[in-house]
């Protein structure tokens, strides 16, 4: 082999491994920046439907529709965990500090927040790398979730019940 294939498939490695150990190091950074808790509740956060024009019945009987109640863990390591909802902030993760710790490979430290507004609850992603799923669709915001629908993190489904 001539000396010019040596020399450019060494730089060619070289170049491959400085653009991993880039990503390597993408990632720790936003784990470390989303477990500081920087990211402060409500900024660069959309609810769907905000702003909208949107036709809603304003005299809904709020007895009929039921709050819930707790948070069900139906699928993963931990099925059957059962947390009462009480208003607080639930914070879902690998965290040690995390309200409910999900011992998941596919979980981030700082995975995602269900958050209580009005009498709604809202889960919100915070930057997790394999994302969070609300039924399927994948949570980029703010989402209110319904009662019974699935939120799946990794391997771990939850559910609002009441």
């Amino acid at each position: 082999m001539s000396e010019l294939v040596i020399q450019l498939a060494r730089a060619g490695f070289l170049a491959l491994l400085w653009l991993f150990v880039l990503a390597a190091l993408r990632v720790v950074r936003s784990d470390l920046h989303s477990a500081s808790g920087l990211r402060a509740p409500g900024i660069g956060v959309s609810v769907p439907g905000a702003g909208k024009n949107k036709k809603t019945p304003s005299k809904q009987p709020k007895s009929k529709t039921k709050s819930p109640r707790q948070l069900v863990v139906t699928h993963g390591a931990l099925a059957g965990t059962r947390i009462s909802l009480d208003g607080m902030p639930i914070s879902l993760g690998r965290a040690d500090d995390s309200t409910l710790v999900l011992d998941d490979d596919y979980a981030s430290t700082r995975h995602a927040r269900l958050a209580l507004r009005g009498t709604d609850w809202y889960v919100e992603d915070l930057g997790s790398t394999n994302g969070t799923y609300l039924d399927r669709t994948k949570v980029t915001g703010s989402t209110k979730v319904p009662l019974g629908v699935p939120i799946r993190i990794g391997k771990t489904v939850i559910e609002l019940r009441s």
